[in-house]
């Protein structure tokens, strides 16, 4: 593997995960959401990881997969990985509680809010860090592999989830603001929590680089496009209707979709 194509595959992934730092500067400096421009933002990034793991990174996990185990055991190896990777966010979702889980809409006018009592603090701001984590770990590993395989594709990826961690850095420092009380705690918090993203990136690439034949390779992209399927459909187009309109929202979709076919077919 090139060493400079493994960089590059960091270097998005870091740029995907701290795109939080910019949902918290909106937490923190404005004073209310653009509900209507997120809403349409959310949907275009739906439509650009629906559409490219479907038709691209589903269809590269078919290919290898069939490579390494023949085209019947293959298909069933895809199917596998692909739900997989939404059972894997679909478990982290259900271990959440709803106002800790970071995908949960939030606005920046909750900021205004009152502080809970004292006991409920440091519960809130430990189960803030762990869903931080949960749910941004899947993600910086799907965006390293991409990238890994297509830097190109990745690229594209990784500004998909970065459009959607903005809205997640915003949920973040809401409760931590309510946790601690300060601002500043609450941007650092939610700046740091893209962190997570780049961890994903690195402990996939410890793990299951010196295996990185055919069938991890099939297997991980099947999973990475369920990963991402699962995102956008539980995720990101919920998220994008409540912040704006439903026709704002799969006009966002509909516009992410073709962007991708249009840059995917310029590519070939």
């Amino acid at each position: 593997m090139e060493a400079s194509r493994v960089a590059i595959a960091f270097g998005l992934t870091l740029f995907a995960g701290l795109a939080t730092g910019v949902g918290s500067a909106i937490a923190l400096l404005a004073r209310r959401t653009s509900t209507r421009l997120l809403s349409v933002a959310l949907g275009f990034s739906a439509g650009v990881m629906i559409y490219v793991s479907f038709v691209e990174i589903l269809a590269k996990g078919r290919l290898a997969l069939d490579a390494a185990w023949g085209r019947q055991t293959g298909g069933w190896g895809t199917a596998a990985a692909f739900f997989c990777g939404m059972a894997i966010v679909a478990l982290i979702d259900r271990l959440v509680p709803a106002w800790e889980n970071p995908h949960e809409p939030r606005r920046v006018e909750q900021l205004g809010g009152g502080r809970p009592p004292p006991e409920k603090l440091m519960r809130m701001g430990l189960l803030s860090a762990l869903a931080i984590g949960a749910h941004n770990f899947p993600e910086g590993l799907a965006t390293f592999a991409a990238a890994l395989d297509d830097p190109r594709i990745g690229a594209t990826i990784a500004v998909a989830i970065a459009i959607h961690n903005v809205p997640e850095g915003i949920a973040v420092a809401v409760p931590v603001f309510y946790a601690t009380g300060s601002r500043r705690k609450a941007f650092a918090w939610s700046f740091l929590s893209g962190l997570a993203e780049p961890a994903g990136a690195v402990v996939g690439y410890a793990v299951l680089m010196p295996y990185f034949g055919d069938a991890v390779r099939g297997l991980l992209f099947a999973a990475v496009a369920g990963i991402m399927v699962f995102v956008s459909l539980d995720e990101l187009l919920p998220t994008a209707r409540e912040y704006g309109e439903h026709h704002l929202a799969v006009y966002g979709l509909v516009s992410g979709m073709a962007v991708m076919a249009v840059s995917l077919l310029l590519a070939t």
